[in-house]
């Protein structure tokens, strides 16, 4: 069974192919061109390197979030378009259990904060059980002074992985029991997003296209722009206008707040 993983909730835009042997193919750029104009031939680079064709895939993963808007939008349209025309179910997963699961060997709590713009990060948080990690909080919108001042409370060891933490670094340098991930950790990974989604594909854990949303834990700016001129000016009768998403496993994606991020086809 292969899978395609289309990931976009971050500056970096990635995708890969893999199935029971692990990840095939894989592909990331941070710099350079727009989503938009560098997944579509990205996908073609990955399958062509792993010698498949898109008629081979069985299902396609994507990064549902939370994260930046326009990339979110650009990888779950892409996303939905491609099952769709390969008549094949989907899996969603989120952008921070993704982040996570590169530290799920970690025998501290993890911490993964995903940058979120306007002074906030997206967060979540992990503890290590026997066979990688445990998600033990809902995905969260921070101040990121604030969430260190949650940490401190914790009182134990953590991880802090992700751009959210490294563009605040100054705030988490602050007490000895953080300590940040490296670049290497900065964002989620294609190749993460086949490894979590394979078990699923086999336990044909899926969702249809239609049933696929993005998990947004905040308007975006136009929205809020929206909303401030219709409280100044009033509305159209009828128009309602456009709603954000609250915090939690979004449609589609895993709301599971005890999922444990392992790898292997289990």
């Amino acid at each position: 069974m292969i899978v395609l993983g289309i990931e976009t909730a971050t500056v970096q835009v990635g995708c890969a192919v893999g199935g029971v042997e692990g990840v095939l193919a894989e592909f990331h750029a941070a710099r350079g061109r727009r989503h938009a104009e560098t997944l579509a031939p990205a996908i073609q680079f990955v399958c062509r390197e792993a010698s498949i064709s898109l008629r081979e895939v069985s299902a396609v993963a994507v990064d549902i979030g939370p994260g930046l808007f326009t990339g979110l939008r650009v990888g779950i349209a892409t996303a939905k378009a491609l099952a769709q025309a390969l008549r094949v179910p989907m899996i969603g997963l989120s952008s921070l259990d993704l982040l996570a699961f590169a530290t799920r060997y970690s025998r501290r709590t993890v911490l993964a904060a995903i940058d979120a713009r306007r002074g906030e990060v997206y967060a979540a948080t992990y503890r290590p059980v026997p066979g990688g990690l445990q998600r033990v909080s809902d995905y969260q919108l921070w101040r990121p002074r604030d969430l260190v001042l949650e940490l401190v409370a914790l009182g134990t060891d953590c991880l802090v992985v992700g751009d959210g933490a490294l563009r605040y670094r100054a705030l988490f340098d602050g007490d000895s029991r953080i300590e940040l991930g490296t670049v290497g950790y900065a964002y989620p990974s294609a190749s993460a997003l086949v490894e979590l989604a394979h078990p699923r594909a086999i336990r044909e854990d899926f969702v249809q296209p239609w049933e696929l949303a993005p998990l947004y834990l905040r308007q975006a700016d136009a929205e809020m722009a929206w909303r401030k001129r219709r409280e100044g000016k009033g509305a159209p009768a009828g128009w309602s206008g456009p709603t954000g998403r609250g915090s939690g496993g979004g449609e589609g994606g895993d709301g599971d707040g005890g999922v444990v991020l392992a790898g292997g086809a289990g």
